[in-house]
């Protein structure tokens, strides 16, 4: 691997606000802001809209889309556009 082409990595939190949950990684983004963690230390945070805490695939609050339902009203409404080519 070629020495001094790659970015750093640091220890980094990533804050989910609106679950309330917080982790520890390693990354390349930093930030200003700073967040005392479990073991002492401060480390940059960065808060994030969405994570697995928080998002509804993870959290089994997913919708389904009735797509089958969706087909069948439009081609009652517009008959079957394909057909007529």
């Amino acid at each position: 691997m070629k020495q001094q082409i790659h970015p750093a990595t640091r220890s980094v939190v990533f804050r989910d606000r609106v679950a309330g949950v917080a982790f520890l990684t390693r990354s390349t983004a930093d930030a200003t802001e700073r967040v005392e963690w479990e073991d002492g230390r401060n480390y940059p945070v960065i808060d994030v809209e969405t994570s697995t805490a928080s998002h509804p695939f993870y959290t089994g609050t997913q919708r389904v889309l009735d797509t089958a339902g969706r087909i069948d009203r439009f081609r009652r409404r517009y008959g079957d556009v394909a057909a007529g080519h």
